[in-house]
């Protein structure tokens, strides 16, 4: 299960990542608890709009994002791109316990923040298949959703709690101090022990080389339309956490804060579940999605704030399931030197699909309630794993139907073969 960690530039990586994330957790939960409480009136559309404007640049820069990553040094685009989030980390700070934050700057800084993770998005993806061989490459991505999703168990409960107790602007300032951690292990690292990968030549025509690769596998196209779905409407926890919390069931933010945790402990057991697996499977991505579709709708039925935290285990669990196999599985069945390009296109879709979803979901939960918008989740699970399913069965009619060719051809060539014995013994007879 934690095999990556027997090697030093992974583990070290694992460990700086475990404290940067753990403070972007909180900051998430600063963020989304700010835009909620203080500075509208509980409106789950200002925050829709927020994750979208902090989402949208994955989608929009993709192309010119993928690229980079394939072209240049991916260890020093993330000591840039971790730089300058925690800059924007400190200027929000600074300007919420200065009293002057406005709703207009937290959309300015979810926008930069937003074009920042453009490029440290799929420069973390692939820079991970150079701090493992490709066997590890499965185990380590894992892993790495196990750091992601404790740092989701951690940062959401301190948040909750640092904010009840002295406010928002400090929880902004400990994530930008919090980005040191990942900054020193990007400098201690072992270049010498790092897994060579191919850079890119700059040649013309290679964004639609990428786009070309991807659209000749039939399986990762599959994938990337479930990545899509769940990503883009299922994955809205922020607002179904917020808003059920807050409007259903009538808690504060330190329940709020709890919540999150909660379903980080799914979270985190999906993770490790994956890790454990050798072989990245196909059908894992399927049933996980339909799973996690089967307990959203559950969740939307919750009659008490307990039952729903409980729920939320489950939610979590199935949720980082699917996501983590999606994600090793198009990453370890990638051409090595694609791989920066395709992980692009993988992270635009599953987080650049927020921009539409995030406002839907948080319309619906202003206008028919919380439970709705986690029905619209429920429904985006069910439908990814009917797609797959019915390609998996056109698949497997393709692949009879051009098995029985030979065969037919081959009772073809023996029925002439019997025809041509018959003829030449009625001959000889004659």
């Amino acid at each position: 299960m934690f095999r990556s960690l027997r090697i030093f530039n992974y583990r070290l990586w694992f460990a700086g990542a475990l404290v940067s994330n753990t403070g972007a957790w909180m900051q998430r939960t600063a963020q989304d608890w700010i835009v909620l409480t203080e500075l509208t009136d509980r409106d789950a559309t200002a925050l829709g709009i927020t994750m979208a404007l902090q989402f949208g640049p994955l989608l929009l820069l993709m192309p010119v994002t993928g690229l980079a990553a394939d072209r240049f040094d991916r260890r020093r685009m993330l000591m840039w791109t971790q730089s300058i989030q925690c800059v924007l980390a400190f200027g929000l700070g600074v300007l919420v316990i200065s009293g002057h934050v406005q709703l207009w700057h937290v959309y300015v800084f979810a926008l930069l923040l937003g074009v920042c993770t453009a490029f440290d998005t799929p420069a973390r993806q692939a820079f991970v298949s150079e701090l493992v061989t490709d066997k590890d490459i499965s185990n380590a991505v894992a892993l790495n959703s196990t750091s992601f999703q404790s740092a989701r168990l951690i940062g959401p409960a301190v948040a909750g709690v640092l904010i009840a107790w002295i406010g928002t602007g400090p929880v902004f300032i400990v994530n930008g101090a919090s980005y040191i951690g990942v900054l020193l292990s990007l400098v201690l690292i072992r270049k010498s022990q790092l897994v060579p990968t191919p850079r890119l030549a700059k040649a013309k025509g290679q964004i639609r080389d990428g786009l070309r690769y991807v659209r000749g596998r039939k399986d990762i196209l599959v994938v990337l339309v479930m990545v899509f779905l769940v990503g883009t409407f299922g994955f809205n926890f922020p607002i179904f956490i917020s808003t059920m919390s807050t409007v259903e069931f009538g808690k504060g933010s330190a329940e709020f804060g709890l919540l999150s945790s909660v379903m980080a402990v799914g979270a985190v057991t999906g993770s490790l579940l994956a890790a454990r697996r050798e072989r990245v499977r196909f059908i894992v991505v399927v049933v996980a999605s339909g799973a996690f579709g089967i307990v959203c709708a559950v969740a939307a039925l919750s009659p008490s704030y307990l039952f729903f935290a409980i729920v939320l285990v489950l939610v979590g669990a199935c949720s980082l399931t699917m996501m983590n196999t999606a994600n090793a599985y198009v990453q370890t069945t990638t051409e090595p030197a694609m791989r920066g390009r395709v992980m692009a296109l993988y992270m635009a879709i599953f987080a650049g699909g927020t921009p539409i979803g995030a406002p839907v979901v948080g319309l619906v939960a202003n206008v028919w309630g919380p439970r709705w918008s986690l029905a619209i989740g429920a429904a985006s699970g069910i439908l990814a794993a009917l797609i797959a399913v019915i390609w998996l069965s056109r698949k497997r009619n393709q692949s009879t139907a051009t098995a029985s060719i030979p065969l037919a051809r081959e009772t073809v060539e023996l029925g002439t073969q019997e025809i041509g014995i018959v003829g030449a013994t009625a001959q000889r007879t004659s």
